[in-house]
């Protein structure tokens, strides 16, 4: 499913740029899957490398894929 990007992910996006070290990109990445997890409770993982992302979606409450990262 594609969600646009509203005002109301903005915000989210913004609000989680308040709680979370992130980059602007990061921070909605973050919203647009927890705006996924609104409309699908079925939707619980999140995929990506940046460690800031990573760290503040596991906060968020999603699993992380892939559940280890090797650190360069």
């Amino acid at each position: 499913q594609i969600i646009d990007v509203s005002h109301g992910i903005l915000e989210l996006a913004a609000s989680s740029l308040a709680r979370h070290p992130l980059r602007a990109y990061d921070a909605l990445q973050l919203a647009s899957a927890m705006a996924a997890r609104d409309v699908d409770d079925g939707v619980t993982e999140f995929a990506c490398f940046d460690r800031h992302l990573r760290e503040a979606a596991y906060a968020e409450g999603f699993n992380l894929l892939p559940s280890r990262t090797s650190r360069r």
